[in-house]
Protein backbone atom coordinates (compact mmCIF):
# COMPACT_ATOMS: atom_id res chain seq x y z
CA UNK A 1 0.00 0.00 0.00
CA UNK A 2 1.63 3.57 -1.05
CA UNK A 3 1.98 5.93 1.41
CA UNK A 4 -0.55 8.32 -0.21
CA UNK A 5 -3.12 5.41 0.07
CA UNK A 6 -2.71 5.05 3.60
CA UNK A 7 -2.74 8.70 4.15
CA UNK A 8 -6.09 9.35 2.34
CA UNK A 9 -7.64 6.26 4.64
CA UNK A 10 -6.35 7.52 7.74
CA UNK A 11 -7.69 10.79 6.96
CA UNK A 12 -11.25 9.27 5.90
CA UNK A 13 -10.67 7.62 9.17
CA UNK A 14 -10.47 10.89 11.18
CA UNK A 15 -13.14 12.82 9.29
CA UNK A 16 -15.78 9.67 9.93
CA UNK A 17 -15.01 9.93 14.04
CA UNK A 18 -15.17 13.95 13.52
CA UNK A 19 -19.10 13.50 12.22
CA UNK A 20 -19.32 12.08 15.17
CA UNK A 21 -20.74 14.77 17.54
CA UNK A 22 -22.18 14.73 20.57
CA UNK A 23 -26.24 13.11 20.23
CA UNK A 24 -25.33 11.91 17.24
CA UNK A 25 -27.51 8.16 17.44
CA UNK A 26 -25.50 5.21 15.97
CA UNK A 27 -26.31 1.43 15.86
CA UNK A 28 -23.63 -0.54 17.61
CA UNK A 29 -22.33 -4.20 17.84
CA UNK A 30 -21.27 -5.65 21.70
CA UNK A 31 -18.16 -6.63 21.13
CA UNK A 32 -16.81 -7.07 24.56
CA UNK A 33 -17.77 -6.89 27.83
CA UNK A 34 -15.77 -6.39 31.31
CA UNK A 35 -16.86 -5.70 34.31
CA UNK A 36 -18.96 -2.19 34.54
CA UNK A 37 -17.81 -1.57 30.65
CA UNK A 38 -19.10 -2.84 27.45
CA UNK A 39 -17.30 -2.29 24.35
CA UNK A 40 -18.84 -1.15 21.49
CA UNK A 41 -18.09 -1.53 17.23
CA UNK A 42 -19.53 1.43 16.04
CA UNK A 43 -17.90 1.33 12.37
CA UNK A 44 -15.12 3.55 13.29
CA UNK A 45 -11.41 2.71 13.97
CA UNK A 46 -12.18 3.31 17.40
CA UNK A 47 -14.28 1.16 19.99
CA UNK A 48 -16.70 2.49 22.21
CA UNK A 49 -17.58 2.44 25.80
CA UNK A 50 -20.90 2.03 27.71
CA UNK A 51 -21.33 1.40 31.22
CA UNK A 52 -23.12 -1.69 31.98
CA UNK A 53 -25.85 -0.45 34.19
CA UNK A 54 -27.48 0.97 31.21
CA UNK A 55 -28.02 -2.45 30.46
CA UNK A 56 -29.07 -3.72 32.96
CA UNK A 57 -32.83 -5.02 34.64
CA UNK A 58 -34.13 -3.41 37.50
CA UNK A 59 -32.75 -6.89 39.61
CA UNK A 60 -29.20 -5.91 38.07
CA UNK A 61 -28.73 -8.73 35.42
CA UNK A 62 -27.35 -7.81 32.24
CA UNK A 63 -29.45 -7.95 29.20
CA UNK A 64 -27.24 -8.15 26.80
CA UNK A 65 -24.86 -10.82 25.62
CA UNK A 66 -21.83 -10.41 22.73
CA UNK A 67 -22.82 -10.11 19.10
CA UNK A 68 -26.32 -7.67 20.34
CA UNK A 69 -27.01 -5.07 18.34
CA UNK A 70 -28.04 -1.90 20.30
CA UNK A 71 -29.32 1.92 19.79
CA UNK A 72 -26.97 4.53 21.47
CA UNK A 73 -25.90 8.05 21.58
CA UNK A 74 -22.29 9.77 21.70
CA UNK A 75 -21.60 11.45 24.14
CA UNK A 76 -18.66 12.63 24.54
CA UNK A 77 -14.75 11.44 23.92
CA UNK A 78 -12.84 11.52 26.96
CA UNK A 79 -8.52 10.92 26.56
CA UNK A 80 -9.28 9.47 23.28
CA UNK A 81 -12.00 7.09 24.52
CA UNK A 82 -15.69 7.40 23.25
CA UNK A 83 -18.23 6.96 25.32
CA UNK A 84 -21.62 6.22 24.34
CA UNK A 85 -25.19 6.09 26.22
CA UNK A 86 -28.88 5.08 26.10
CA UNK A 87 -29.77 7.97 28.45
CA UNK A 88 -28.31 10.21 30.98
CA UNK A 89 -29.24 10.84 34.30
CA UNK A 90 -29.29 7.17 35.72
CA UNK A 91 -25.75 8.09 37.14
CA UNK A 92 -23.29 11.00 37.70
CA UNK A 93 -24.48 13.56 34.97
CA UNK A 94 -23.11 17.57 35.20
CA UNK A 95 -24.85 20.07 34.09
CA UNK A 96 -22.92 20.13 30.95
CA UNK A 97 -23.65 17.10 30.19
CA UNK A 98 -27.64 17.84 30.94
CA UNK A 99 -27.32 20.91 28.67
CA UNK A 100 -25.58 18.85 25.47
CA UNK A 101 -28.38 16.45 26.08
CA UNK A 102 -30.85 19.00 25.36
CA UNK A 103 -29.16 20.49 22.53
CA UNK A 104 -28.35 17.04 20.75
CA UNK A 105 -32.02 15.48 21.79
CA UNK A 106 -30.14 12.42 23.87
CA UNK A 107 -32.77 11.15 26.45
CA UNK A 108 -32.50 11.27 30.16
CA UNK A 109 -33.70 9.13 32.63
CA UNK A 110 -36.01 10.75 35.42
CA UNK A 111 -38.02 9.57 38.01
CA UNK A 112 -41.96 11.27 38.76
CA UNK A 113 -41.53 12.65 42.34
CA UNK A 114 -45.15 14.35 43.29
CA UNK A 115 -47.82 16.04 41.01
CA UNK A 116 -47.15 19.75 41.26
CA UNK A 117 -49.72 22.39 39.13
CA UNK A 118 -49.93 21.47 35.79
CA UNK A 119 -48.13 18.56 36.00
CA UNK A 120 -45.30 16.51 37.64
CA UNK A 121 -41.74 17.29 39.11
CA UNK A 122 -38.97 15.20 37.72
CA UNK A 123 -35.77 14.15 39.39
CA UNK A 124 -32.85 14.00 36.79
CA UNK A 125 -29.33 13.27 38.25
CA UNK A 126 -30.52 14.94 41.21
CA UNK A 127 -31.61 18.25 39.74
CA UNK A 128 -35.41 18.98 39.29
CA UNK A 129 -37.69 19.29 36.59
CA UNK A 130 -40.98 19.56 35.55
CA UNK A 131 -43.25 17.50 33.12
CA UNK A 132 -46.42 19.06 32.08
CA UNK A 133 -49.56 16.62 32.29
CA UNK A 134 -49.76 16.98 28.10
CA UNK A 135 -45.97 15.75 27.75
CA UNK A 136 -46.07 12.54 30.26
CA UNK A 137 -47.81 9.98 27.96
CA UNK A 138 -48.99 9.72 24.29
CA UNK A 139 -52.85 9.52 25.99
CA UNK A 140 -54.76 12.06 28.34
CA UNK A 141 -53.82 11.29 32.16
CA UNK A 142 -56.87 10.37 33.88
CA UNK A 143 -55.37 9.22 37.45
CA UNK A 144 -51.92 11.42 37.81
CA UNK A 145 -51.72 9.44 41.06
CA UNK A 146 -50.71 6.52 38.54
CA UNK A 147 -47.56 8.11 37.36
CA UNK A 148 -45.66 8.87 40.56
CA UNK A 149 -42.41 7.00 41.74
CA UNK A 150 -42.72 5.90 37.71
CA UNK A 151 -38.83 6.01 36.04
CA UNK A 152 -38.85 6.92 32.46
CA UNK A 153 -37.14 8.50 29.69
CA UNK A 154 -37.46 12.26 28.43
CA UNK A 155 -36.21 14.24 25.91
CA UNK A 156 -35.43 18.61 27.35
CA UNK A 157 -37.13 20.80 25.83
CA UNK A 158 -36.32 23.76 27.94
CA UNK A 159 -33.05 24.23 29.50
CA UNK A 160 -32.89 27.63 30.88
CA UNK A 161 -31.19 29.92 33.49
CA UNK A 162 -28.02 27.75 34.10
CA UNK A 163 -30.30 24.04 34.30
CA UNK A 164 -32.62 25.72 37.42
CA UNK A 165 -35.21 25.49 34.49
CA UNK A 166 -35.82 22.14 32.89
CA UNK A 167 -39.04 21.09 31.25
CA UNK A 168 -39.28 17.47 30.10
CA UNK A 169 -41.33 15.78 27.54
CA UNK A 170 -41.48 11.73 28.00
CA UNK A 171 -44.36 11.84 25.57
CA UNK A 172 -41.90 13.22 22.72
CA UNK A 173 -39.62 9.16 23.70
CA UNK A 174 -42.84 7.37 23.58
CA UNK A 175 -44.13 8.45 19.95
CA UNK A 176 -40.74 7.98 18.31
CA UNK A 177 -40.38 4.49 19.76
CA UNK A 178 -44.55 3.88 18.38
CA UNK A 179 -43.67 5.26 15.14
CA UNK A 180 -40.68 2.62 15.00
CA UNK A 181 -42.97 -0.12 16.56
CA UNK A 182 -45.92 0.71 14.16
CA UNK A 183 -43.19 0.42 10.97
CA UNK A 184 -42.75 -3.17 12.44
CA UNK A 185 -46.11 -3.95 12.92
CA UNK A 186 -47.36 -2.96 9.37
CA UNK A 187 -44.82 -5.81 8.04
CA UNK A 188 -46.21 -8.14 10.82
CA UNK A 189 -50.04 -8.22 11.29
CA UNK A 190 -52.65 -9.25 9.28
CA UNK A 191 -56.41 -9.58 9.02
CA UNK A 192 -57.79 -12.35 10.84
CA UNK A 193 -54.21 -12.53 13.14
CA UNK A 194 -54.87 -13.38 16.56
CA UNK A 195 -52.53 -11.34 18.59
CA UNK A 196 -52.40 -9.79 22.48
CA UNK A 197 -52.62 -6.65 23.83
CA UNK A 198 -53.43 -4.45 26.73
CA UNK A 199 -56.60 -2.56 27.11
CA UNK A 200 -55.32 1.58 27.11
CA UNK A 201 -58.19 3.17 26.92
CA UNK A 202 -62.29 2.36 27.69
CA UNK A 203 -65.25 4.22 26.28
CA UNK A 204 -69.17 4.38 25.79
CA UNK A 205 -68.39 2.30 21.92
CA UNK A 206 -65.63 0.08 22.71
CA UNK A 207 -62.15 -0.37 23.95
CA UNK A 208 -59.22 0.60 22.78
CA UNK A 209 -56.63 -1.82 22.77
CA UNK A 210 -52.72 -1.42 22.52
CA UNK A 211 -50.78 -3.84 20.14
CA UNK A 212 -47.70 -2.33 20.88
CA UNK A 213 -47.16 0.58 19.05
CA UNK A 214 -50.75 1.18 17.34
CA UNK A 215 -53.97 1.20 19.43
CA UNK A 216 -56.92 -1.12 17.91
CA UNK A 217 -60.85 -0.71 18.69
CA UNK A 218 -63.17 -3.45 20.47
CA UNK A 219 -66.14 -2.10 19.10
CA UNK A 220 -69.00 -2.41 21.89
CA UNK A 221 -70.88 -5.29 19.91
CA UNK A 222 -67.46 -7.48 19.55
CA UNK A 223 -66.95 -7.84 23.10
CA UNK A 224 -68.81 -10.80 24.00
CA UNK A 225 -71.49 -12.88 21.91
CA UNK A 226 -74.22 -11.37 24.38
CA UNK A 227 -75.48 -7.78 24.32
CA UNK A 228 -73.19 -6.10 26.69
CA UNK A 229 -74.48 -2.86 27.88
CA UNK A 230 -71.44 -1.43 29.54
CA UNK A 231 -67.76 -1.73 28.93
CA UNK A 232 -66.35 -1.47 31.65
CA UNK A 233 -68.54 -4.42 32.56
CA UNK A 234 -66.46 -6.71 30.77
CA UNK A 235 -63.06 -5.15 30.32
CA UNK A 236 -61.12 -2.70 32.46
CA UNK A 237 -57.75 -0.50 31.97
CA UNK A 238 -54.88 -2.51 31.68
CA UNK A 239 -56.14 -5.59 31.24
CA UNK A 240 -54.11 -8.06 28.85
CA UNK A 241 -56.42 -9.29 26.21
CA UNK A 242 -56.16 -11.51 23.45
CA UNK A 243 -58.23 -10.37 20.11
CA UNK A 244 -58.68 -10.90 16.34
CA UNK A 245 -58.05 -8.59 13.88
CA UNK A 246 -61.03 -7.98 11.97
CA UNK A 247 -59.94 -5.22 9.99
CA UNK A 248 -56.48 -2.81 8.57
CA UNK A 249 -56.60 0.52 7.55
CA UNK A 250 -52.85 2.27 8.33
CA UNK A 251 -53.95 4.88 6.00
CA UNK A 252 -56.44 6.18 8.24
CA UNK A 253 -54.85 4.39 11.23
CA UNK A 254 -57.59 2.43 12.18
CA UNK A 255 -57.91 -1.59 13.54
CA UNK A 256 -60.98 -2.86 14.48
CA UNK A 257 -60.51 -5.88 16.69
CA UNK A 258 -63.02 -8.97 18.05
CA UNK A 259 -62.58 -10.04 21.24
CA UNK A 260 -65.74 -11.83 21.04
CA UNK A 261 -64.21 -14.06 18.37
CA UNK A 262 -61.59 -15.78 20.16
CA UNK A 263 -64.38 -17.01 22.74
CA UNK A 264 -66.75 -20.22 22.23
CA UNK A 265 -69.59 -19.38 20.29
CA UNK A 266 -73.07 -20.35 22.53
CA UNK A 267 -74.45 -21.45 19.18
CA UNK A 268 -72.33 -23.74 18.19
CA UNK A 269 -73.49 -26.14 21.53
CA UNK A 270 -76.73 -25.25 22.02
CA UNK A 271 -79.12 -27.36 20.26
CA UNK A 272 -77.37 -29.99 23.03
CA UNK A 273 -78.86 -27.44 26.04
CA UNK A 274 -82.02 -26.24 24.36
CA UNK A 275 -84.58 -29.35 22.77
CA UNK A 276 -87.36 -28.91 21.70
CA UNK A 277 -90.00 -28.70 25.01
CA UNK A 278 -87.55 -28.14 27.58
CA UNK A 279 -88.30 -25.48 29.81
CA UNK A 280 -85.90 -22.54 31.03
CA UNK A 281 -85.52 -19.60 33.12
CA UNK A 282 -85.11 -16.59 31.03
CA UNK A 283 -84.56 -12.56 31.37
CA UNK A 284 -86.48 -10.14 29.07
CA UNK A 285 -83.96 -8.35 26.99
CA UNK A 286 -85.89 -6.21 24.93
CA UNK A 287 -89.39 -5.73 23.71
CA UNK A 288 -90.55 -5.49 19.96
CA UNK A 289 -94.08 -4.94 18.27
CA UNK A 290 -94.23 -8.59 17.58
CA UNK A 291 -92.74 -10.19 21.09
CA UNK A 292 -90.35 -10.63 23.68
CA UNK A 293 -87.11 -11.59 23.01
CA UNK A 294 -85.99 -13.35 26.37
CA UNK A 295 -82.01 -14.23 26.73
CA UNK A 296 -81.51 -17.37 28.02
CA UNK A 297 -77.89 -17.31 28.20
CA UNK A 298 -75.48 -14.63 27.36
CA UNK A 299 -75.14 -14.87 23.29
CA UNK A 300 -78.52 -16.88 23.06
CA UNK A 301 -82.06 -15.31 22.51
CA UNK A 302 -85.25 -16.98 21.84
CA UNK A 303 -88.22 -15.07 20.89
CA UNK A 304 -91.79 -15.17 22.84
CA UNK A 305 -94.43 -14.20 19.90
CA UNK A 306 -96.88 -11.41 20.92
CA UNK A 307 -99.63 -14.01 20.43
CA UNK A 308 -98.47 -16.11 23.20
CA UNK A 309 -98.75 -13.40 25.44
CA UNK A 310 -102.33 -12.14 26.51
CA UNK A 311 -103.75 -15.28 28.59
CA UNK A 312 -106.49 -15.60 26.08
CA UNK A 313 -106.58 -11.87 25.15
CA UNK A 314 -105.79 -9.54 22.69
CA UNK A 315 -102.97 -6.74 23.07
CA UNK A 316 -101.20 -4.28 21.34
CA UNK A 317 -97.76 -4.61 22.44
CA UNK A 318 -95.82 -6.90 25.10
CA UNK A 319 -95.43 -4.23 27.03
CA UNK A 320 -99.05 -4.09 28.39
CA UNK A 321 -98.35 -7.50 30.05
CA UNK A 322 -94.75 -7.90 30.63
CA UNK A 323 -91.29 -5.78 30.79
CA UNK A 324 -87.41 -5.71 30.41
CA UNK A 325 -85.83 -7.24 33.09
CA UNK A 326 -88.34 -9.75 34.11
CA UNK A 327 -87.77 -13.24 34.53
CA UNK A 328 -90.03 -15.82 33.23
CA UNK A 329 -89.84 -19.67 32.79
CA UNK A 330 -90.61 -20.62 28.70
CA UNK A 331 -90.39 -23.38 26.75
CA UNK A 332 -88.62 -24.51 23.64
CA UNK A 333 -91.31 -24.46 21.11
CA UNK A 334 -88.87 -24.83 17.82
CA UNK A 335 -85.42 -24.10 17.35
CA UNK A 336 -83.17 -23.36 14.15
CA UNK A 337 -79.55 -23.56 14.92
CA UNK A 338 -78.51 -22.72 10.93
CA UNK A 339 -80.71 -19.11 11.73
CA UNK A 340 -80.16 -18.95 14.84
CA UNK A 341 -84.02 -18.54 15.63
CA UNK A 342 -85.65 -20.08 19.00
CA UNK A 343 -89.36 -19.68 19.37
CA UNK A 344 -90.61 -19.51 22.44
CA UNK A 345 -93.52 -20.12 24.80
CA UNK A 346 -95.29 -19.39 28.19
CA UNK A 347 -94.23 -22.89 30.37
CA UNK A 348 -98.12 -22.73 31.54
CA UNK A 349 -99.14 -21.66 28.10
CA UNK A 350 -101.80 -23.90 26.43
CA UNK A 351 -102.52 -24.38 22.78
CA UNK A 352 -106.03 -24.49 23.07
CA UNK A 353 -106.30 -20.71 24.66
CA UNK A 354 -107.63 -18.91 21.46
CA UNK A 355 -108.83 -15.12 21.27
CA UNK A 356 -112.11 -14.15 23.03
CA UNK A 357 -113.73 -13.56 19.06
CA UNK A 358 -112.35 -16.60 18.40
CA UNK A 359 -114.68 -18.47 20.37
CA UNK A 360 -117.85 -16.91 19.44
CA UNK A 361 -120.52 -19.20 18.78
CA UNK A 362 -123.64 -17.35 17.08
CA UNK A 363 -127.13 -18.51 18.40
CA UNK A 364 -129.09 -21.26 17.58
CA UNK A 365 -132.05 -20.14 15.00
CA UNK A 366 -134.92 -19.48 16.37
CA UNK A 367 -138.65 -20.61 15.67
CA UNK A 368 -141.71 -18.84 15.49
CA UNK A 369 -144.86 -19.71 17.59
CA UNK A 370 -148.39 -20.89 16.72
CA UNK A 371 -149.48 -21.99 13.35
CA UNK A 372 -147.00 -19.57 11.44
CA UNK A 373 -144.39 -22.44 11.28
CA UNK A 374 -140.82 -21.57 10.40
CA UNK A 375 -139.45 -18.04 10.16
CA UNK A 376 -138.32 -19.82 6.44
CA UNK A 377 -142.11 -20.39 5.16
CA UNK A 378 -143.14 -17.17 6.23
CA UNK A 379 -140.57 -15.78 3.94
CA UNK A 380 -141.50 -17.78 1.31
CA UNK A 381 -145.68 -16.90 1.83
CA UNK A 382 -144.49 -12.62 1.72
CA UNK A 383 -142.88 -13.73 -1.38
CA UNK A 384 -145.84 -15.87 -3.41
CA UNK A 385 -148.07 -12.71 -2.26
CA UNK A 386 -145.78 -10.41 -4.52
CA UNK A 387 -145.92 -12.56 -7.15
CA UNK A 388 -149.46 -12.65 -7.05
Amino acid sequence: MSNETFADLFSDDLTSQKHLRPGTQVEATIVGISGENIFLDIGQKSEGVINAFELCSQEGELTVTLGDRIQVFFLTDRGGEMLFTTRLGSGQTTSKELEEAFVSGIPVEGKITEEVKGGFSVSVAGQRAFCPYSQVDVRKVENPEDYLERTALFKIIEYGNQGRNIVLSARAILEEQRQQEREQLKSQLTEGMRVKGTVSSIREFGAFVDLGGIDGLIPISEIAWGQTDKVEDVLHHGQQVEVIIKSLDWEKNRISLSLRETLENPWDSATIRYPVGSVHQGTIGRLAPFGAFVTLEPGIDGLLHISKLGAGRRIHHPREVVETGQELTVKIESFDGEQKRIALTLEDYKAEEQHEERDFRPPPESKPTGSMGTLGDLLKLQLQKKKK
